[in-house]
């Protein structure tokens, strides 16, 4: 696994395995004085931009007759729908993010091309602890064959000012499994946390949550992931063995709620209309003190770390209820099926599950590595950035996500069932609406769609 980053790309350029399994596909090798165009699409903002930018001139460097042309759009959900369109037309880029949401519906129907042989004989990836697993196979394995390389590892987990934590004289969560609040514990401390512009807390006789200055928790309702690593925590599921919709559950109904009672009940989370109304995003808010919490994903440590902050911050786990846990996930890289070029798309794509290109992004926050030789003791050196991350950030990526991180796979259909039902009934319990009353309904005809799709 010690191996230098020229030294890979020239065993990626040459590798045997790689043509064999390619020749064993009946994909004819280009020859090496032909510069093959490789079309790749992906989504980001600017350090994602420039960090691919950066690669793309590191691999066309080591690949002289492959040139990368970067297709970039911003927005993940818009460049889904670019992607989505490309590919129903019949223009599709060589080489893509997919998005976790799409991966498995794109994969049933054809659309990426079969992987599982091109790693599984790489002197690389195919090694047995390449990958961490058993997250990694939980996510990318489609009917047991890899369609796409997850990118990385994205999780949500709490961002806090330690100033506010300081000033009270309560003790931060961290990751080690004594440092997770247990959740009534937790609400606890929110209580104490918030407080109306007379001090009051909101248990407190007089207490005005019109009138609230500062907020102890902001976890965003905007979509599964966040509210589903509370329900995960809660003993719920996403999915059952049939791969059919549960989040009409008990454990993940009452998960669900009690992260809206935070909202509507405890009045220690500001809704998303008060922070709009306040012109403010969860990190002006802790950099302000308006907020003492905020649960994002583990990418926003880009630009929610020491260096672009004005106060002292730190990261911990989010709050347990039955067990400590959140929902992994990620984008993936693939190939496209209509290629023209699979072998220099897959040689491509191969580069970007290198630890040359993880480490890159690792570096500045936004990821965290799915390659245990990165977790080392060694390895961490490579990626852990001093102003960037937190004291105990390396034990998020060794000792919380392996033990906690609970990998989420979408089947077939999710696309629809998720855009139709699931994110409306989101929306409702996020304005207020109970659980109980949106979600057996939406989950019974979101069922009714993957249903559909499984043919």
């Amino acid at each position: 696994m010690s191996i230098s980053r020229r030294d890979f790309l020239k065993m990626a350029g040459s590798s045997a395995a790689a043509m064999t399994m390619l020749t064993n596909m009946g994909l004819s090798p280009t020859m090496a004085q032909d510069v093959v165009n490789i079309a790749f699409g992906g989504w980001g903002g600017v350090a994602e931009d420039e960090g691919v930018k950066e690669a793309i001139a590191v691999f066309m460097e080591e690949n002289s007759g492959i040139a990368i042309d970067w297709q970039h759009t911003p927005d993940a959900g818009e460049y889904s729908r670019i992607t989505l369109t490309n590919i129903a037309a019949g223009t599709a880029p060589d080489t893509s993010f997919i998005r976790a949401d799409d991966y498995e519906t794109l994969a049933v129907n054809g659309v990426l091309m079969d992987l599982t042989d091109l790693i599984e004989n790489d002197p690389l990836l195919g090694q047995e602890d390449y990958f961490i697993q058993p997250q990694e196979t939980n996510r990318s394995a489609v009917n047991g064959r890899w369609y796409g390389i997850g990118s990385t590892w994205v999780a949500h987990h709490i961002y806090y000012n330690a100033d506010i934590f300081e000033a009270a004289g309560i003790t931060p969560p961290g990751f080690q499994d004594d440092e997770i609040w247990a959740w009534d514990e937790f609400l606890e401390i929110c209580n104490e946390l918030t407080m109306d512009s007379a001090g009051r807390h909101p248990d407190d006789s007089g207490f005005d949550p019109d009138d609230i200055q500062q907020y102890a928790i902001d976890w965003p309702m905007g979509w599964w992931m966040p509210l589903t690593a509370a329900v995960f925590s809660n003993d719920g599921q996403i999915f059952d063995e049939d791969g059919l919709i549960v989040l009409d559950s008990d454990q993940a109904m009452e998960a669900m709620q009690r992260v809206a009672d935070l909202i509507f009940v405890q009045h220690v989370a500001p809704r998303s209309a008060s922070l709009q109304s306040l012109g403010m995003n969860n990190t002006q808010m802790i950099d302000t003190g308006r907020l003492a919490m905020g649960i994002d994903g583990s990418w926003a440590l880009s630009w929610m770390n020491p260096t672009e902050l004005s106060v002292n911050m730190g990261t911990g786990a989010l709050p347990k209820m039955v067990r400590p846990a959140t929902a992994l996930q990620a984008h993936f890289h693939s190939v496209l099926s209509s290629t023209e070029h699979p072998e220099e798309a897959w040689e491509w794509v191969r580069f970007l599950a290198t630890p040359f290109y993880q480490e890159h992004f690792s570096k500045i926050g936004l990821w965290t590595p799915n390659q245990t030789a990165m977790l080392t003791e060694e390895g961490l050196k490579g990626w852990i950035t001093e102003g960037i991350h937190p004291d105990n950030y390396s034990q998020w990526a060794t000792d919380y996500l392996p033990a906690h991180g609970v990998a989420v796979s979408l089947p077939p259909g999710w696309i629809e069932a998720n855009n139709d039902y699931i994110q409306p009934a989101i929306d409702a319990i996020a304005n207020g609406e109970r659980a109980v009353d949106v979600f057996p309904d939406a989950v019974a005809n979101a069922n009714e769609v993957l249903i559909a799709s499984k043919g």
